[in-house]
């Protein structure tokens, strides 16, 4: 909470960031730590509908938006214990690059897969 008394707006972006990432790792498209190829955010954007505030649950959907062959696209909601409708939508956009050279490298057809499983 911040002196306004709702979370502030910069921890929606990690929202954000926790949601897509907790999906790529259950989804097995990412090992944080031992990954060759990872994805890295090139740029976030949010629209605030609703105040959320702590201690609420705050829980996210995802949809991937648009897939390149090297980038990503994901809209994010989040919600605010069991509302139905969102208190933000997010886009963040992902660029799968070589952990090393962080260079963009092309989305492997596995990963392709899993990802076009969000487009629906």
């Amino acid at each position: 909470m911040d002196i306004y008394g709702h979370v502030n707006n910069v921890q929606y972006l990690s929202y954000f960031d926790t949601a897509v990432n907790s999906w790529y790792v259950d989804n097995k498209l990412l090992d944080p730590i031992s990954s060759q190829e990872i994805f890295l955010v090139v740029e976030t954007g949010c629209n605030y509908f609703a105040e959320l505030t702590f201690p609420s649950v705050v829980s996210a959907g995802l949809k991937v938006e648009k897939l390149g062959s090297t980038s990503v696209v994901f809209r994010v909601g989040l919600f605010a214990g069991e509302d139905q409708t969102t208190a933000a939508h997010g886009r963040f956009v992902h660029v799968h690059v070589d952990r090393e050279t962080r260079r963009p490298c092309p989305i492997p057809d596995w990963k392709r897969d899993i990802l076009e499983s969000l487009t629906a």
